[in-house]
């Protein structure tokens, strides 16, 4: 475990920063039901981080500098939560504050609150959106968690009155998207999860005890002012919020979370297939795919052996739920979220602390996938196995495309070197095509000499890599190289 010694480390200024503020355009679904777009009807690509620990483990330098680092690569989205995971009803935050007098949410402290305004403000400074959480899942399904549990069944009216608080605090900020959730599910009844009924019997919770109107109280509480883009952050497994919410009418996004529990290649391609299937159609994504650096499945005990998850790890992850159809990803440092240091602590095995953990490899790698899908038509990407003629049954291995509706690209993600793929170009129209091999890592296409002419290709990836990309693109489209120079243009 490394902590280094940084300035910003044991930066504990309480004076309000001075910055012009910026109006962001608003979010909102795009009429596929599948993607987002701003209120202009401009693309928008959901590449998210996750500092669920920023309003309340940052002073205002190492805040700031925080959202700087994370603009200028080139992320959408910050994740964080207003009243924190670790125990951030009862801890002072870094500012030395406390979002309530006596835990009580009836009695909001405002200074704890104008600092969730002022971040919300810095953000859109930068350019950046704040998928805000009103509180992490323990402050209402405890008794896993610190808590304490503020919000119950019999006192929806308390997450009511939270949730019209908040919302008029950051009213006429276009840059606020709420998630509820943090981790937890939304219920246990008619839950399909053995993990999640027994984890909820050995707390003597009821199998069927039901969240959602907690859930729903807080979000119309959010909505009293103005109508805000709302996702539901669940707890990892395949009981996500098209599961557990399929019936929420204040649920505009449906999001997974891949995590960290079930090893390498976690198949979330195929939950965000499922709920790109289902009818009718919101977009997805994947809230919490597996951390860089996070220690490999760490639950009941950690094995060292097992390592860690790095970078080759992460990007598989994300490449292959965007391609299976999802609107965007979230990125996740394990020692970003909870901003490991020498004054907040380590959770859970984390190898260094936050300020070198933003210049991991993926986490700067995370961008390109966000430049390749805007290098080329936005609304007219959907997912497509078809195209692949070869197939395999070993999760490391597996392959995902998307295409243009109208055949003018096709992107395949291939996730070793080396491997031989077979394509169905049939999709595509027929005359030359032009093809290019993209580097996850650099961000940089390169020029494939071999034709790719005709109904049926075989193509193998680079003896390099691992990882790789195969851009397609009919040759009419006038595309240029899916890299840097392209994207900046």
């Amino acid at each position: 475990m490394t902590l280094g010694n940084h300035p910003l480390s044991h930066a504990t200024s309480v004076a309000p920063l001075q910055h012009a503020s910026r109006s962001l355009p608003r979010l909102q679904v795009h009429s596929s039901s599948h993607y987002l777009q701003t209120e202009k009807g401009d693309p928008f690509f959901w590449l998210g981080d996750t500092a669920w620990q920023l309003i309340h483990s940052t002073t205002r330098e190492e805040c700031s500098y925080y959202l700087q680092t994370r603009a200028t690569q080139g992320y959408t989205v910050i994740q964080a939560v207003v009243l924190a995971e670790m125990n951030g009803v009862r801890k002072p935050s870094a500012l030395g504050l406390l979002p309530f007098k006596d835990e009580d949410s009836l009695r909001p402290n405002d200074l704890y609150f104008d600092r969730v305004v002022e971040i919300v403000d810095e953000a859109a400074r930068y350019g950046l959106y704040v998928a805000l959480l009103p509180t992490w899942g323990d402050k209402l399904t405890a008794p896993w968690g610190d808590g304490p549990r503020i919000f119950r069944n019999d006192n929806l009216a308390t997450a009511h009155t939270y949730g019209s608080y908040l919302a008029k605090k950051l009213k006429g900020r276009t840059n606020v998207i709420w998630m509820l959730g943090g981790d937890r599910p939304a219920r246990i009844r008619d839950c399909g999860s053995e993990y999640l009924i027994e984890k909820a019997k050995s707390f003597d919770i009821d199998s069927k005890q039901d969240w959602t109107p907690i859930w729903a109280a807080l979000a119309d509480g959010l909505n009293v002012e103005e109508h805000a883009l709302t996702l539901y952050h669940p707890q990892g497994g395949s009981e996500s919020t098209s599961i557990l919410l399929r019936d929420a009418d204040w649920l505009s996004v449906n999001g997974i979370q891949s995590g960290h529990g079930a090893g390498r290649d976690t198949p979330n391609w195929e939950l965000i297939a499922r709920d790109y299937a289902l009818t009718p159609a919101k977009p997805t994504l994947d809230l919490e795919p597996n951390y860089e650096d996070h220690p490999y499945n760490p639950w009941p005990a950690w094995d060292p052996a097992t390592g860690y998850f790095r970078d080759y790890d992460v990007r598989k992850q994300l490449y292959r739920s965007v391609f299976a159809g999802a609107c965007g990803v979230t990125y996740g440092h394990h020692a970003v979220w909870q901003f490991a240091s020498l004054r907040n602590g380590v959770i859970n095995h984390a190898d260094r602390d936050w300020i070198d953990a933003l210049q991991r490899p993926a986490g700067r790698q995370a961008v390109f996938l966000r430049r390749l899908i805007e290098s080329r038509p936005f609304f007219a990407r959907a997912p497509d196995q078809s195209v692949l003629l070869s197939t395999t049954n070993r999760r490391a291995d597996h392959v995902q495309a998307t295409r243009a509706l109208d055949g003018s690209y096709l992107l395949v993600y291939i996730p070793c070197a080396d491997q031989p793929i077979s394509l169905n170009l049939s999709s595509m129209p027929q005359g030359e095509r032009t093809a290019w091999w993209y580097d996850p890592r650099t961000g940089i296409g390169t020029r494939i000499a071999q034709s790719f002419s005709g109904s049926k290709v075989d193509v193998t990836t680079p003896p390099y890599g691992p990882d790789w990309v195969l851009v397609v693109d009919d040759a009419r489209s006038g595309f240029g190289p899916p890299g840097l120079d392209a994207w900046n243009s």
